[in-house]
């Protein structure tokens, strides 16, 4: 997740402890050392699993085809910047949109650059069981939605309907959204990926009602079906002023991030990071093995890698 940040910004000082690194920077880059060994890259991993399979994918060849050491670091969007200016980061591989960061450390600060795309389109919006929109067919105009508030109360929702989001670090509009569109419903957060997707499931299997956020790329759309409701059509420049937000969200390609000292110094693996390219259905399959099918995401990228080559060699330079 899934696109994704209004989570409030956390000092330099903070990353240094969140990644555990205490601020050591001599890996940054991944430039090769004296003795002509290769360095370590950086992968910040972000909090939803599509994400995981980009980094683990990128991971697994920077290893096994290139020599590379690689450090992965769980972090939250925000923080990810934040480390191309500490050196605590080399490398975001799955951006969604993030025009106020990108600002911040490409445009002023300096110390990252765009890397290109990562082949995927990135959808965001609000979802309800197809079961709900065969039953209720109006259901998914969200012009309609406070004729429904009352299917959707929760316990957690104070007497309005309930509209579930995820991880509240993931890029969202909604509370905008409910407000400004005069929704009589009250955003509730899951508090991570697993947790909304286990309550789409539920929604199906139990045909209990749910209005929630949701993303694709994302492996369950391949499992099961959902409907999106439809929201005021987004238009440039209509979510400029976060608080007045009273459009859907737009589509987004999704692109990778660097620092510009990893573009400067990093050699192959920063080639290889620039070339990495896929489709949605690729890393659907790879956060499929890892969510579905009891892998790890080391096992799950070695499985993909293995199959299919075509796709992956021309990332690699040539030796």
């Amino acid at each position: 997740m899934k696109i994704r940040i209004l989570a409030a910004a956390l000092t330099a000082a903070s990353l240094a402890l969140a990644t555990g690194c205490g601020g050591a920077k001599s890996d940054a880059g991944a430039a090769p050392d004296t003795k002509g060994e290769k360095g370590t890259v950086k992968i910040a991993i972000n909090p939803w699993v599509g994400y995981e399979a980009n980094a683990a994918v990128i991971a697994h060849l920077l290893e096994k085809e290139l020599g590379y050491k690689v450090e992965k670091k769980t972090l939250k969007e925000e923080i990810s910047w934040q480390g191309f200016e500490t050196g605590e980061v080399d490398v975001v591989v799955e951006n969604w949109g993030h025009d106020d960061l990108k600002k911040t450390y490409i445009e002023e600060k300096k110390v990252a650059v765009e890397v290109g795309p990562t082949g995927n389109s990135g959808t965001i919006g609000w979802y309800v069981p197809q079961w709900m929109a065969d039953q209720y067919p109006d259901i998914t105009d969200g012009k309609n939605l406070n004729k429904y508030a009352n299917l959707f109360k929760t316990s957690e929702s104070g007497g309005k309907g309930q509209l579930l989001d995820g991880d509240p670090s993931f890029v969202t509009n909604d509370a905008a959204l409910v407000a400004n569109l005069k929704l009589n419903y009250k955003v509730v957060y899951s508090g991570s990926e697993a947790a909304i997707i286990k309550a789409a499931q539920q929604a199906t299997a139990q045909k209990k009602p749910l209005l929630f956020y949701f993303y694709e790329p994302q492996w369950l759309f391949a499992k099961e079906k959902y409907a999106r409701v439809k929201l005021p059509a987004y238009t440039a420049g209509c979510d400029a002023d976060p608080k007045k937000v009273a459009c859907d969200y737009p589509d987004y390609k999704l692109d990778k991030i660097a620092s510009k000292k990893f573009a400067d110094t990093g050699g192959d693996a920063y080639t290889l990071v620039k070339n990495f390219s896929w489709s949605n259905d690729d890393q659907n399959k790879v956060s499929d093995y890892i969510t579905n099918q009891g892998m790890t995401p080391e096992k799950a990228a070695e499985k993909w890698v293995t199959e299919n080559e075509a796709t992956w060699k021309p990332w690699v330079p040539a030796k």
